[in-house]
């Protein structure tokens, strides 16, 4: 189970999870900058990574950090999916999990939701 898609059909199918993200939410976040890579150096298999200060951590003394980060890997999506449809559906999922990390969603709570 595996497919091949290139670098730019994968930013497009990350741009689109982007843009189905509703307005409000999206304005909401802060600060913060998605990015698209292979894979993860560590953890070859990681889907998706949210490294930064959620909002719901940040007080009075955030200031002058660099901006969040949330990667998404390519290499580890496409090997987890077997067809473009599933791509795009794991792609915008991925999105959203880490998206949501950024509000300060725990792993857990995501999994409970179905968003795991």
């Amino acid at each position: 189970m595996s497919i091949v898609v290139d670098e730019t059909r994968f930013e497009t199918l990350v741009d689109d999870a982007l843009d189905s993200i509703p307005d409000q939410l999206f304005s909401a976040m802060d600060n913060v900058v998605v990015l698209v890579a292979d894979r993860h150096p560590e953890e070859p298999d990681l889907l998706g990574l949210y490294e930064g200060v959620a909002l719901t951590e940040r007080d009075t003394t955030y200031s002058g950090f660099l901006p969040d980060t949330i990667t998404i890997f390519r290499g580890a999506l496409c090997d987890f999916c077997s067809t473009e449809e599933e791509l795009v559906h794991e792609v915008a999922v991925t999105v959203i999990h880490e998206i949501a990390h950024h509000f300060g969603i725990s792993e857990h709570t995501l999994h409970e939701l179905g968003w795991g």
